[in-house]
């Protein structure tokens, strides 16, 4: 064989085995799975959540651009908007939907009630209690994902604020008044009250034009401590929450990251490790797996953060009891 001849030879023998190589490493944005993520908040506020899921994404050797797609749709806070959102995603015939929260999860289950598109939700309060799914173990349907009992959440809070602030006697609860879900938290908080021998008084915030209003609010009522039932809405304003707490000298609590934000406790599911673990169940829908046939997860685990930094601003002596109880302390 002349040296021509074994150039060409080698030449194609090169390209044989470059041409898979190149197929695995990004594949044609035609073939590539879709994802669509259907979030209630805007993208700024969710960028801690959605860098988790992204994670969780790559943990599973899905890259976006490489061999993956996601089609992000943020409904800014704004609960009306996300029927349309959800709705635009079907036409985009998507493969899966991802979302978060209750409203979120019912605006999927609608819009995909005529084409049938799997939904993956996470952070969802008591999907059951909801009607998202009928039940945990055999949620049916197209809907799967995780989800936790919030109403017990939120009442459990209460206990833990008033373990640790014994004195407390009159808490104020902020919720956003346009979640539908807040009506059944607030309930449970008031059951759990009447055995703690407290008083809730309830204030309202759709967003942060209206938090200096509920605060001036809760001055007037002279309350002594507030919980913060967390919202899509009111998560992107939780330092500010935690300031005008602390300008007034309340002990507040409120979801884990509220701690992180300088609230002075913080109690619930990590969120962002459900962010993380979302991706699970999209990687096995997109390998075969119907959402009908996977169980609905539940959190297990709740922390309890103190923040030592805001208990001195406002003048308060933490006992040793509970911060053993707290699985972080920010110092």
């Amino acid at each position: 064989m002349n040296q021509s001849r074994r150039r060409q030879l080698l030449i194609a023998a090169g390209a044989l085995l470059a041409a898979p190589l190149r197929g695995f490493a990004q594949q044609p944005a035609a073939t590539m799975p879709r994802i669509g993520f259907l979030g209630v908040s805007t993208p700024a506020a969710w960028a801690p959540r959605v860098d988790a899921f992204r994670a969780g994404l790559r943990d599973l050797g899905y890259v976006e651009g490489k061999n993956i797609v996601v089609e992000f749709r943020f409904a800014q806070g704004r609960y009306d908007r996300l029927p349309e959102l959800a709705a635009e995603l079907v036409r985009l015939k998507v493969d899966v939907i991802v979302t978060h929260s209750a409203p979120g999860a019912l605006a999927a289950k609608q819009a995909t009630a005529a084409n049938p598109i799997p939904v993956v939700m996470t952070n969802v309060g008591d999907a059951v209690g909801w009607g998202i799914v009928p039940s945990l173990a055999r949620p049916g349907g197209n809907i799967t994902g995780d989800t936790f009992f919030v109403t017990e959440l939120v009442a459990k809070r209460l206990e833990v604020l008033k373990d640790a602030i014994p004195h407390v006697r009159r808490v104020a609860v902020l919720a956003n008044p346009d979640n539908a879900a807040m009506g059944q938290s607030v309930q449970a908080m008031e059951i759990a009250a009447k055995e703690l021998n407290v008083s809730l008084l309830r204030f309202h915030a759709r967003g942060p034009a209206d938090l200096d209003g509920a605060f001036a609010a809760m001055a007037k009522e002279g309350v002594d401590a507030l919980a913060v039932i967390e919202d899509v809405a009111l998560i992107p304003s939780s330092r500010r929450i935690a300031e005008l707490a602390v300008r007034q000298r309340l002990p507040s609590i409120s979801f884990i990251e509220y701690a992180d934000a300088e609230g002075l406790f913080g109690y619930g599911v990590d969120f962002l490790a459900l962010y993380r673990r979302a991706p699970v169940f999209v990687d096995k829908i997109l390998k075969g797996a119907k959402p009908a046939d996977i169980p609905i997860e539940r959190p297990t685990r709740f922390d309890f953060v103190i923040n030592m930094k805001t208990a001195r601003a406002l003048g308060l002596t933490i006992s040793t009891a509970t911060r053993l109880r707290a699985d972080r302390v920010i110092e």
